[in-house]
């Protein structure tokens, strides 16, 4: 499969850019607007580019489903944005607030928070509730994520 690009949708326009496998690594920038295509740290997802980011990447999404007024949520929310170190570029991090976005916490049947959901190509791989350190969140990740 080397040689073969994929595609990865920019954090802030949610265009899809094509890179090379070979350069994934490397990042690269969004041919659109600019913006770097890893920068290290969880998307703010939401009903304008959730999709884009959940059905047409070819790196899996792991979404945090959260609210402000969660505890466990707001403890999670440091070792969530340093999970995105560890597993960028290999997959892309977003944090979804089920506050404002009831409707998609509703589409994947969010009850308890914080939830993690993993999806590729709109299909849920995996899922775990429940705050957890940075070290379980990367091990999660990689374990559901495992070729």
């Amino acid at each position: 499969m080397t040689g073969q690009p994929l595609l990865i949708v920019c954090p802030a326009c949610s265009t899809a850019n094509r890179v090379p496998r070979e350069k994934l690594a490397s990042g690269g920038k969004c041919g659109r607007c600019g913006h770097a295509l890893f920068d290290a740290r969880p998307v703010t997802l939401g009903a304008i580019n959730f999709d884009a980011h959940a059905t047409r990447s070819d790196i899996p999404l792991l979404v945090d489903f959260w609210a402000q007024w969660c505890g466990p949520c707001r403890q999670m929310a440091p070792a969530f944005e340093a999970a995105a170190a560890s597993l960028e570029p290999h997959m892309r991090l977003g944090k979804l607030d089920t506050e404002a976005e009831q409707a998609i916490a509703g589409r994947f049947g969010i009850q308890s928070i914080p939830t993690l959901l993993m999806l590729h190509k709109g299909r849920e791989i995996a899922r775990q509730s429940g705050a957890m350190p940075a070290n379980a969140i990367v091990a999660w990740a990689q374990k559901a994520w495992a070729p």
